[in-house]
């Protein structure tokens, strides 16, 4: 298919003016297609010519004022529209579009608990046009009306209120304009939750299957909702934009959620059938605030092109953190952010991939270059940016620059420069410069401490290996000997604020030096950071007598990224995750750190010699917290430490003992979630077999049941499963998104190195192939959960390296496989530093 340039994009915008699209879908024509009629109005400033773009199953027919053209014009996903008068038009294209499978277009799900059909939307980027004919970029905004023909006993959502006609059909209100991409209908079944707020609708909607689940929940989540909702109001001068706010849990949807105006869209892992940390709770307040947020900024006001997609996430991203702290229960939003968001950040720009937060518009030439960069850097190095903006600017000046912002181009397009000039009409500083330092560089900047102690006085100098400016808070702690507490408590003695880079010499501070220095204590901006050898050796003795969880994140982080510069011997991370998180308090530093143990260090870092040890030490380590928490007072760290104990398990014998009890001694009782997880690590350690998974699917057949049980089949040790895996994942193309996902996670293990061995030579090849047929969603699946990461050696390395040179590799697919293999190649350098 054709991707749109930017060229094509401006030449085109500068041309048309788009009023309205008026839009029938009929879904009663089957479980493979759907009717689909348009008529779009719009005016040509000139005579010229132009194109529309859909990608139907069938094109029955089109015709310009009144005029058929013919349908064999269509040449991949453009029909060309030549000789057009200067003045009005009105287009009407009559189509039947295929129903997807892979989360792109119009995605149709059966739920295989009880059989009901519900399909929905997901038109970023280039995927309208498998729903509808549009004249498909973000700068054409329009006001779309929509008209859907639903099976009876279906609920019709859309971006504006529905109406239920007498002739069964559901018509949404017309809405203000937005772009093509923004367009949301969700049909289906649903079970919905609904109450009115600030004069608005408001409803949460999922599969009946998951009723139950959304109803013990829908409190929690309409308090969120409502809270948010309010404290935007609080923030943003403009008024939310549209005429109701719909949240619908939608099956097999790719990303976490999508900004839909007046329906934001979900991904229904969010509705928890089984047992939740409140870090978890948090996670998924945040989505609901990130998502609210993009009403203003994103939907209000929209990119004119897709190199400002930064503005969209990194705003959002920042927004969902900061408004989640402050109007809600959960305050300590950006601890979860500094652990487990901000890496994701330093790990994308590290790689050869990498590129500026805000990117040139050269490096965005086409659509296909668009959605490459949606990525840590685009998420969460760009909220780090916005963090630290505020820290230098000013939450009033910000706040200010925003909301002149929304003033000047509601329900039309920005661009970063008018961004920029916004916010730099709110104040003195110089807003300009500071975006070219933070938004157009690559890479990671290091502040490394020095520390001097002389006459009753310290100083501190940083070095800053970088270009960026920072604003950063500089932690002192000292220690505070307690019988009762080991490690040693440490308190705070001054916490100030120093500008890098630093003009002048360092000032003397009074007092012995600390015992413990950070820093960028408060993580409020993005670098790594290192101790000094004082501090690091304290970190090391007393890392949990730190008082402040947001402090003992940026330490944790600072290990993290040792290991990864080989700086850090992954076992003396080990340890100390040993030693620390058995006081350790905040259930997102335990994740956090478990997860990098497990995932990175144990299945990646250490050798398979090693590998035994470091599992041993996880399963300790995991003990104790299951020890430690056995009174009921801490539900959370208790599941994280039994998920992790069971990921870590070496020998069958506990787990299934589990299993068979329905119940982890002391708690909690076995939920799906446990059981498939417990069932899925047998299967990795050959202690299962296809009858035990077919009576686990059986008596749970749900969604989640169906993946479960794909995963496991593809976990056995055995030639036969691991062909008929492999089979599955790239010769028969009808997994679904998320059955593909789960048949994945099952077939690399570390244990079974041996025995796929023969499979790390077929992945790249079979992948290309496999992401040419299927497209970019299955495309990132395969780069992301089918890729050999666990083959960790110069001849996996080098056979990554050469499938590069492939031209047939499509970007979604070249895209990952650049990140993958510089992962391998890190990997590799941290085992051999070591």
């Amino acid at each position: 298919m054709s991707v749109l340039t930017r060229d094509e994009a401006q030449t085109r915008a500068q041309f048309l003016d788009v009023q309205r699209y008026t839009i029938d879908l009929d879904l009663t024509g089957g479980e493979e297609t759907f009717g689909s009629r348009t008529v779009i109005r719009f005016t040509a400033a000139a005579a010229g010519d132009t194109f529309v773009e859909l990608k139907p199953a069938t094109l029955r027919s089109i015709s310009l004022d009144g005029q058929p053209l013919d349908p064999a014009d269509l040449t991949e996903n453009r029909f060309p529209l030549t000789a057009l008068t200067a003045g009005a038009h009105e287009l009407r294209i009559d189509a039947t579009m295929r129903y997807s499978r892979t989360g792109e277009g119009m995605h149709r799900f059966t739920d295989p608990t009880d059989g009901e059909t519900y399909v929905y939307t997901q038109l970023f980027m280039e995927d309208v046009q498998r729903v509808f004919a549009a004249f498909d970029q973000p700068d054409l905004k329009s006001v779309f009306e929509l008209t859907v023909t639903a099976p009876e006993g279906w609920t019709v959502l859309g971006n504006g209120v529905a109406e239920h006609r007498d002739d069964g059909r559901w018509t949404l209100a017309a809405t203000p304009p937005i772009s093509t991409y923004l367009v949301a209908v969700a049909a289906g079944p649903w079970h919905s939750v609904t109450t009115q707020h600030a004069g608005l609708p408001f409803g949460i909607h999922c599969r009946r299957s998951l009723a139950p689940y959304l109803d013990t929940d829908a409190d929690e989540i309409l308090d969120i909702t409502r809270a948010c909702f309010d404290r935007f109001h609080e923030k943003f001068d403009e008024p939310y934009p549209f005429d109701s706010y719909d949240q619908a849990f939608v099956p097999e949807f790719n990303a976490g959620a999508m900004e839909n105006p007046g329906l934001v869209t979900f991904r229904d892992e969010f509705i928890y059938r089984s047992a939740v940390t409140d870090t978890e709770r948090q996670t998924r307040g945040m989505v609901i605030a990130h998502e609210m947020a993009h009403m203003w900024f994103g939907d209000l006001v929209t990119l004119a092109w897709w190199d400002d997609i930064w503005l969209n996430e990194s705003f959002a991203e920042y927004m969902g953190y900061q408004t989640l702290a402050e109007a809600t229960r959960f305050t300590d939003t950006w601890v979860d952010f500094g652990v487990a968001r901000k890496g994701w950040g330093y790990d994308a720009d590290q790689r050869p991939s990498t590129h500026p937060v805000a990117p040139d518009p050269a490096a965005v030439p086409d659509t296909a270059s668009a959605m490459l960069n949606f990525d840590g850097i685009s998420y969460a190095k760009g909220a780090s940016a916005l963090r630290q903006l505020v820290a230098w600017l000013g939450e009033k000046d910000f706040l200010a620059g925003i909301n002149t912002h929304f003033a000047r181009h509601k329900f039309a397009n920005a661009t970063l420069a008018d961004f920029i000039d916004n916010l730099a009409s709110a104040t003195d500083r110089d807003v300009h410069a500071w975006a070219d330092a933070w938004l157009r560089t690559t890479g990671v900047d290091t502040l490394t401490p020095h520390i001097e102690e002389s006459d009753g006085t310290w100083s501190l100098t940083v070095d800053h290996n970088g270009s960026r400016p920072h604003r950063i808070a500089v932690g002192a702690y000292d220690h505070t000997p307690d019988a009762h507490h080991t490690p040693d408590r440490l308190v705070p003695r001054d916490r100030f604020e120093i500008d890098i880079p630093h003009n002048g010499t360092a000032d003397a501070l009074p007092g012995r030096r600390p015992a413990l220095v950070v820093i960028n204590d408060g993580d409020l901006s993005y670098a790594k950071v290192r101790l000094d050898p004082t501090s690091w050796e304290t970190a090391v003795r007393d890392l949990s007598g730190i008082p402040d969880a947001l402090t003992r994140a940026v330490v944790w982080n600072t290990a993290r990224d040792m290991v990864r510069d080989g700086e850090l011997a992954p076992t003396t991370y080990l340890e100390a995750a040993r030693t620390h998180l058995p006081h350790e308090t905040d259930l997102a530093l335990a994740q956090g750190v478990l997860a990098f143990a497990d995932i990175h260090i144990a299945d990646r870092y250490l050798t398979p010699e090693n590998r035994p040890a470091a599992l041993a030490t996880l399963t300790a380590l995991c003990r104790d917290l299951i020890r430690r928490t056995e009174d009921g007072h801490n539900p959370g760290l208790r599941l994280i430490a039994v998920r992790h104990l069971i990921d870590a398990a070496t020998q069958p014998d506990t787990i299934q003992d589990w299993l068979t009890n329905d119940t982890v001694p002391g708690g909690p009782e076995l939920d799906p979630e446990l059981r498939w997880r417990i069932l899925t690590r047998l299967a990795v350690l050959g202690a299962t077999d296809e009858t035990a998974i077919a009576a686990e699917l059986e008596q749970d057949p749900s969604a989640t049941g169906q993946e479960g049980a794909a995963r496991c089949r593809a976990a056995l040790p055995t030639p036969e499963a691991k062909a008929a895996a492999w089979h599955a994942l790239f010769n028969d193309d009808s997994l679904s998104n998320y059955l593909f996902t789960a048949t994945a996670q099952g077939f690399w293990q570390p244990e079974q190195a041996d025995l796929v061995r023969d499979y790390v030579p077929r992945y790249y090849p079979e992948a290309t192939r496999l992401a040419a047929r299927r497209g970019p969603a299955i495309a990132e699946a395969a780069g992301r959960y089918a890729f050999p990461a666990y083959a960790v050696d110069a001849e996996s390395l080098h056979l990554g390296e050469q499938s590069l040179n492939d031209k047939d590799l499509i970007p979604a697919l070249r895209r990952k496989l650049i990140d993958q293999i510089d992962d391998l190649r890190r990997a590799l350098a941290v085992r051999n530093a070591h």
